[in-house]
Order: structure tokens, then C-alpha cells, then sequence
């Protein structure tokens, strides 16, 4: 413990899933913490159990005027801020192109992009002053490559941060402030009951069912876990991560790695067996 002694974060979409995780890990290594998200039992609740070092503020991150203030409060609060996690996010439509609605592509974007762009826009004027600071911004797989969602919209979405982050990266390095993306595998949290229309509270309940459903899906035999995502953003946000910059840290179980082994292995099997029919 006490990786992130005397640091400040603001952690957006903090009320559920990875976003919650995170805010209770950096509290636990030694962080003072704002977080933000749009339901206000949950965040109270849980500034409440961490305590005096976090505090929260319900935020649309879609409006910027709200992102401002987020900073702000940190600044307000705490005197600095070290790190941005730009957590919040959700699922986008699903279907083909030719389906698309455009009010909910606009909308996503909104959430899954525009936020991430305004938590950088007003955390960076900070950070240069002080001249240090770590922005991480949460990616997908979906954002690297194609087929990993349900939602065409969100893989784009999350190709745009990826990339955003990248250039970010490019210009605020100059002033010593740290821009860097984690792409999450198949993690068990609520997301993806939402994706397939079940209301928050009834998709909040399902990541016991996708840690069975994930299992399967990587080489390392579980599913992933919000913890997973934390401990990377404890890193990311930590001085052990201070020469890494524009990166995009993928945490998949090796996932996007290619085929697993035992799949593999019972190809080869079959192309055997194929083998001596024709002989």
C-alpha cells in the first residue's frame, strides 16, 4: 500500500463496475479521490465508505461546463490534481450500419469520446502548471480490433480515444504530463446487460453470470475483473509509470493474442483426421 501517497485523482463513472473499483484501490494506496457519476445514492454511498479522502459530484461528462467543474472541485478540494482516470462510458447501439440512429450515435460518441476529450481539455492547463500528471483514459479491445463488441459505434468510439490519447500524449509529454489509454478484455461488469437493454439495476447484477460466460474466452481461465482494470490505472497513475506515455496497455488474459492453444491443437487434430479420409 501507498502507491499513490499525497496523490489526487478524479475518477469519472465511479459508481458501478471498474470506475467504483478504482476509486476504492487509490483510496486504499494512499489517494485522495473525487469521483464522479450520474447516480447519486451510488456515489454518496460510496464516498461515504471510503471516507474523508473522497468526495463526490454527481457529472453529466458529457457537458463541459460539468467537466470544468469536476477539475475544479479537485483543485478546489485538494490543491492539485495528479491523475484523471476518464472512466465513464456505456453501451452504444447495437445492429448493422444500416440501422444506425444517428441521435444514438451522437449520443454515444458523446459519452464514450467528448467526455474523454473535456476531462483532458480542463485537467491539462493544471497539469502543466504543476508540470507532472497522469491522464488515463479507458479503452476497449473493441478500439483495436474489429468484432470485440456488439456495437459497431462503441469498437469506433473506442478507436477514437485510443488514438486521441495518442496525440494528447504527443503534446502534453512536453510538459512532463503523462497521457496513456488501458484497453480492457472481457471483463465482468454490468456493461454488458445494458448493451442487450436490461435496466442499470438488473444489468448491475449480472457479473456473476459473465465471469462464467468469459471464462473461456482467453488463455488465462477466468474472466477479467474491475480489479484487473484498477491495478493498471495504480500503475498508470503511480511514479513506478513515469517514462510511460501514449501508451495503450492492454489487459486481456491474451485475448487479442490470437487463437488459444487447445483450439489450435484440435484443429490440427481434425485437419488429421481430414487427412486420412482422403488418403
Amino acid at each position: 500500500m501507498g502507491r499513490l501517497d499525497g496523490k489526487v485523482a478524479v475518477i469519472t463513472g465511479a459508481t458501478s463496475g471498474i470506475g467504483l473499483r478504482t476509486a476504492e484501490v487509490f483510496v486504499a494506496e494512499g489517494a485522495k479521490i473525487v469521483i464522479a457519476g450520474r447516480r447519486i445514492p451510488e456515489g454518496e454511498a460510496l464516498a461515504k465508505q471510503l471516507g474523508v479522502n473522497c468526495i463526490f459530484r454527481q457529472t453529466d461528462v458529457t457537458v463541459e461546463a460539468r467537466m470544468q467543474a469536476l477539475i475544479a472541485l479537485a483543485v478546489e478540494k485538494f490543491g492539485r490534481i495528479d491523475c484523471l482516470f476518464n472512466n465513464a462510458g456505456g453501451p452504444a447501439q447495437t445492429g448493422g450500419i444500416e440501422g444506425l440512429d444517428v441521435e444514438r450515435f451522437d449520443a454515444a460518441m458523446a459519452t464514450l469520446v467528448r467526455s474523454v476529450m473535456l476531462g483532458m481539455k480542463h485537467a491539462a492547463p493544471v497539469m502543466k502548471k504543476q508540470g507532472s500528471g497522469s491522464i488515463i483514459n479507458n479503452g476497449s479491445i473493441a478500439g483495436r480490433l474489429a468484432g470485440f463488441s456488439s456495437s459497431v459505434v462503441y469498437g469506433a468510439a473506442k478507436a477514437a480515444v485510443i488514438h486521441l490519447t495518442k496525440c494528447v500524449a504527443m503534446e502534453l509529454g512536453e510538459s512532463n504530463v503523462r497521457v496513456n489509454s488501458i484497453s480492457p478484455g472481457a471483463i465482468a461488469t454490468g456493461i454488458f446487460g445494458k448493451a442487450l437493454g436490461l435496466a442499470t439495476d438488473a444489468a448491475e447484477a449480472t457479473p456473476a453470470v459473465m465471469r462464467e460466460v468469459f471464462k473461456t474466452a482467453q488463455p488465462i481461465p477466468r474472466a477479467g475483473l474491475p480489479d484487473d482494470i484498477a491495478q493498471a490505472a495504480v500503475f498508470l497513475a503511480s511514479d513506478e509509470s513515469s517514462f510511460v506515455n501514449g501508451h495503450d496497455l492492454v489487459v486481456d488474459g491474451a485475448v487479442t493474442g490470437g487463437r488459444n492453444w487447445s483450439q489450435q491443437q484440435q484443429g490440427y487434430v481434425a485437419m488429421r483426421k481430414a487427412f486420412d479420409q482422403e488418403a
